[in-house]
């Protein structure tokens, strides 16, 4: 199989599909590996690393999407991108669909067939394609955030782990999955006061036993959120419903009764947000003011960290690349019901559920894709 990497051109991305190490597994298996010119700099892996790798190196990502059958992206493709798909190219990327109906046309007028990363599951019921990225993106989130709160940033001027005399910054997490696991763990350890929210119990009785003593849980309810977020400095959004739009848990109204000054970090920005009043923001511009309430909403939060985000995320993708190269989408999909569950597109119709709820748009099932 010819497998392309194109350069990933959405604003301050600065990741790369593949890996070096990536491209040199695939080579082993007997395909062909296509990088654009310059697609690994950004990560810090220059056109040399993936030569010696046995990669061959295009000029353009026209070049890319013109000869290979497979395309390995990080982010999902943007319009100019989505207009050099064809008729059974398979994509293998992170989509976010849900909140996305312009993409979502595209891919599927396109006639490709495109499975995501964020719907790919595990024995254990995990997202193991999401897992490296929630990690990251986990980690940043009080880091960002604290940046955010700094006065010079329009923040209220407040200190993660204040100062002998002066209490810390008080912190909620709404959700108790991988992001809000590694934003509290985070938090706590710039000496927050943070609290944890989840509906899930034995999730938290999980969160006490493991970190018990470094931040509290409350049980994710419409009264704890809302009186939570009364004196929170900093609320972090952390909530997934896989391949479904993020429920809104913060209203407009509610930014009324918070610290002028606190700041918003939506870590859920990609399936929408989870905060009514989020927007898509990027690196360059990260933040702004609604109501005095600082939001931050990157959509792309684990690119800021773009040679550790790549070799996580290159890590995880990397047997499922091979996978599909080796036997073909049909057979490695049939082979592991998993991969299967990433499944968005093929042919012309959705195959992912929790998109075409959320769209209003008719799936077919993925089994029935297989057969198609």
């Amino acid at each position: 199989m010819i497998i392309g990497c194109p350069k990933e051109i959405k604003p301050q991305e600065f990741r790369v599909g593949m890996t070096p190490n990536a491209a040199r597994e695939a080579v082993a298996h007997g395909h062909t590996v296509l990088i654009e010119a310059g697609a690994g700099l950004g990560a810090g892996f220059d056109d040399a690393a993936y030569i010696d790798a046995g990669a061959q190196i295009e000029a353009t990502a026209k070049d890319i999407f013109a000869k290979a059958d497979m395309i390995v992206k990080v982010k999902e493709p943007q319009p100019g991108e989505r207009k050099m798909l064809r008729e059974g190219q398979l994509l293998f990327t992170y989509l976010h669909l849900a909140p996305d109906p312009e993409q979502t046309k595209d891919l599927l007028a396109s006639g490709c067939t495109a499975i995501a990363y964020e719907t790919v599951t595990d024995a254990n019921g995990g997202l193991p394609l999401l897992a490296p990225m929630s990690e990251v993106a986990g980690r940043l989130a009080p880091q960002v955030g604290a940046w955010t709160l700094q006065k010079a940033n329009g923040g209220r001027g407040v200190l993660m782990g204040g100062v002998p005399g002066v209490g810390p910054a008080r912190v909620m997490v709404i959700g108790g999955g991988v992001v809000g696991t590694h934003a509290a763990k985070i938090a706590a350890g710039m000496g927050a006061d943070v609290t944890v929210l989840d509906r899930s119990l034995p999730r938290m009785r999980y969160l006490d036993d493991v970190f018990g003593g470094q931040f509290k849980t409350q049980y994710a309810s419409t009264g704890n959120i809302a009186e939570l977020a009364i004196e929170a400095d900093m609320v972090i959004g952390a909530v997934l419903i896989p391949g479904a739009a993020a429920p809104k848990l913060i209203t407009r109204e509610q930014l009324s009764t918070m610290k002028p000054g606190a700041a918003l970090v939506d870590v859920a920005i990609d399936q929408g947000g989870c905060f009514e009043t989020s927007k898509a923001t990027t690196h360059a511009d990260p933040v702004y003011d609604v109501d005095g309430i600082m939001h931050y909403c990157v959509a792309n939060m684990p690119g800021a960290v773009a040679r550790t985000s790549t070799i996580a995320l290159g890590n995880a993708t990397m047997p499922f690349m091979l996978a599909l190269a080796d036997k073909g989408w049909k057979q490695a999909c049939e082979d592991d019901p998993h991969l299967l569950n990433g499944l968005n597109v093929h042919a012309g119709q959705l195959t992912y559920y929790a998109v075409g709820k959320a769209l209003g748009i008719d799936v077919l099932s993925p089994q029935l894709a297989l057969k198609s």
